[in-house]
């Protein structure tokens, strides 16, 4: 096997062929998109080669030919007409302070343009310099002009929770976005991209003959890679990567398709895979969690945290359309957010009830997300909890010793209320009981340790449900009572809203006896995993395991 050079961080097509870079070839996809309809918006989420997208239509509408040969695309076009192209990257605007400086950002933009084909001294706003540049552009060359303009944005998405600026930045948008339905008989083409939803900012709102295609089935796989192309186009970087990593084909595929598969754009499309983490992946010849190198995004934290989102809720969500494809000024939850910007996305589809399933996509984000909320949600730093007390949790689980386990998680939880941020954070939390079973379960995430809180049963509601690869693990959570009446006193004034939140008094026996009276293994006795019972009962004033009963 030859050297393969892959395309991180290189967005250019151009580049891509003329170096030999890995390609996948999505140029029949380029073709429909660009015969589909004159005005296109598409969203998804970043890293998922919507720059690539941008580019290989510049390319495509400049009449370069050469750059395609023998991809998907020279069976379908026959003339290669060229056109003149106004290509903008509205990313390199994000950052901006104030309105002010974002419109001289744009204007910026469109200077190198301005320099080529003239400008008017009346032309003092983007909006204003970016008509006057389509009417040159056609009068020069005689041909209807191609426009692309890429993360069209990415300067709101860090002020969307700021009153005073998005107002204004919106604003400036809306003005650059005027002269495209005015200039419609000079437009040949005009493709846009983002994160969200077009219509979420309003900018948009003088161009109503613009196509969204982002939940289009036709386009479904545009972006992403497809389980075909894995095993075709990139056969060979699957099977080096096996080799290096010392697995099976079959083990390899299995682990990529967990780690970073399981997109869906579209009810009933193929599953694609993250393509920048799974080109990194065997760049890099290690399994990571790569599309989090730069973080979580602040402004999703933020909107998480202004919303007061249930983080436990987001392993299955049953929803309808409008749930999560909404303006930001309608919202009324994170979720549209958190399904544009690839935090979950669609698992299934009922016709019957036009409902969607969503859920998170795969282990990296799972792992990415949480260890990102983490520090937020709990003021926990997640790598020394990781290397702490988490990997010893899953070690012990993972060996099948459920006594050591809660006897790490006993000592951790003994320390954890003395770190300042942890304590901070305890003591703002609506519940002392809510608050420790988001925090275990952000804990067991980050470790893509499968676990799920107040999980709905015919019996009633198990307080934690853990999987482990051979092993299902169902705790119920007791409140040990101390026999004294103030105390007794304190321990009714307590807020009781369900059985979801840990049980006033009682013992770890009782709450494995609870197990048992409402059936909670039941569910997991067909699931081809050994079920152990564990009832634990934490003490009232320290809220760490004082005991627990264990059944397999």
């Amino acid at each position: 096997m030859g050297i393969r050079k892959y395309p991180i961080g290189i967005q250019t097509f151009s580049e891509i062929i003329r170096e030999g870079y890995v390609y996948v070839d999505k140029t029949d996809l380029v073709w429909k998109l660009a015969h589909y309809a004159k005005y296109i918006f598409l969203s998804r989420p970043r890293r998922f080669g919507k720059s690539l997208l941008t580019s290989t239509l510049e390319s495509y509408f400049a009449g370069e030919r050469e750059l395609f040969e023998g991809l998907k695309i020279m069976g379908l076009e026959q003339e290669w007409k060229q056109y003149p192209v106004l290509k903008f990257d509205i990313s390199t605007a994000k950052g901006q302070t104030n309105a002010d400086n974002l419109r001289k950002r744009l204007m910026l933009l469109l200077k190198d343009y301005a320099d080529t084909y003239g400008s008017d001294p009346g032309e003092v706003t983007p909006g204003g310099l970016l008509e006057g540049l389509i009417k040159r552009v056609y009068k020069q060359t005689g041909k209807q002009v191609v426009l692309i303009i890429d993360e069209y944005d990415a300067p709101m998405l860090d002020v969307l929770h700021e009153d005073s600026n998005l107002p204004e930045f919106r604003k400036v948008m809306q003005e650059f976005f005027i002269p495209l339905k005015a200039m419609e008989r000079y437009v040949k083409f005009c493709f846009i991209t983002g994160v969200t939803k077009f219509s979420q900012l309003s900018i948009f709102s003088t161009i109503n003959n613009l196509t969204n295609v982002t939940m289009d089935t036709m386009f479904s796989t545009i972006c992403g890679i497809t389980e075909e192309e894995l095993s075709t186009v990139l056969r060979e970087d699957t099977e080096k990567l096996a080799g290096i990593l010392s697995m099976t084909g079959e083990e390899i595929r299995q682990k990529l398709k967990l780690q970073y598969d399981g997109y869906h754009f579209a009810e009933d499309s193929p599953g694609v895979y993250n393509p920048f983490s799974l080109l990194k992946a065997f760049q890099q010849r290690k399994i990571d969690n790569y599309w989090f190198a730069s973080g979580t995004p602040t402004f999703l934290i933020h909107q998480m945290q202004y919303f007061k989102t249930d983080i436990m809720s987001l392993d299955k969500l049953e929803v309808p359309s409008s749930a999560f494809d909404q303006p930001t000024e309608a919202m009324e939850d994170a979720l549209p957010l958190l399904y544009q910007t690839g935090y979950l996305t669609i698992k299934d589809y009922d016709r019957v009830i036009e409902a969607y399933t969503l859920s998170i996509p795969n282990q990296e984000v799972r792992i990415g997300y949480t260890k990102g909320l983490l520090p937020v949600y709990t003021g926990l730093n997640a790598n020394i909890v990781q290397m702490g007390f988490a990997a010893k949790f899953w070690k012990a689980l993972r060996n099948g010793d459920i006594n050591l386990a809660m006897q790490e998680m006993q000592t951790y939880l003994a320390g954890v209320p003395y770190v300042e941020g942890f304590k901070k954070k305890l003591q703002e939390a609506t519940t002392k009981e809510g608050f420790y079973e988001y925090t275990m379960y952000l804990i067991f995430s980050m470790l893509n340790v499968y676990v799920r809180t107040q999980v709905k049963c015919a019996g009633g509601r198990v307080d934690m449900v853990v999987w482990m690869p051979d092993t299902v693990y169902v705790f119920e959570l007791r409140e040990q009572r101390e026999q004294n009446h103030a105390r007794m006193n304190s321990a009714e004034s307590r807020p009781k809203s369900s059985e979801a939140q840990l049980k006033m008094g009682d013992t770890a026996e009782n709450a494995l006896k609870q197990i048992d009276t409402h059936n909670y293994a039941l569910p997991y006795q067909t699931s081809g995993r050994k079920v152990v019972k564990v009832g634990v009962s934490f003490n009232a004033n320290t809220w760490t395991p004082e005991n627990w009963v264990v059944e397999s």
